[in-house]
């Protein structure tokens, strides 16, 4: 869960903050838990809300003008490999500007290896739904990739 969140923010402390918030949130709604779908679903859907939530946010804040204030950002490092890497890196970029919920479809089916019926609970969308946002993302990721062919 903390790849997906890490992958969604770009940000290892925003990322580990939103990872605690999930499971704060999970304790304290666990009353509302229903026993539909897997726990672990219901758990991927409340960091996926957070992070998307936390998403429109840090846009919105991006707008303002605050002087002399600058986000430092600490990378977490998945492999040295990667890191060297000029099309991880380009790969990363391309993943980190896609819109919102592309982003998290895109992490949860790719880097999370879940079914499109499991993402489908997760998000609560048609299976439909989600195989087109996964379908646009890597349509978008290919576009912006296409020189490393």
């Amino acid at each position: 869960m903390f790849a997906l969140v890490y992958r969604m923010t770009g940000n290892r402390e925003s990322a580990l903050d939103l990872l605690q918030d999930t499971f704060f949130t999970a304790f304290k709604k666990m009353d509302r838990f229903r026993g539909d779908a897997a726990f672990s679903s219901w758990l991927y859907r409340i960091a996926s809300n957070l992070s998307i939530n936390f998403l429109r946010r840090k846009k919105i804040v991006s707008f303002l003008p605050f002087s002399g204030v600058h986000e430092e950002t600490q990378k977490y490092e998945m492999t040295d490999l990667a890191e060297s890497s000029e099309l991880m890196e380009r790969a990363a970029r391309a993943v980190e500007s896609l819109p919102p919920k592309q982003r998290l479809v895109f992490n949860l089916r790719f880097y999370e290896q879940m079914s499109f019926p499991e993402i489908a609970a997760i998000l609560d969308r048609s299976e439909s739904a989600v195989k087109t946002n996964y379908q646009k993302a890597v349509e978008k990721l290919r576009d912006r990739l296409k020189d490393f062919r």
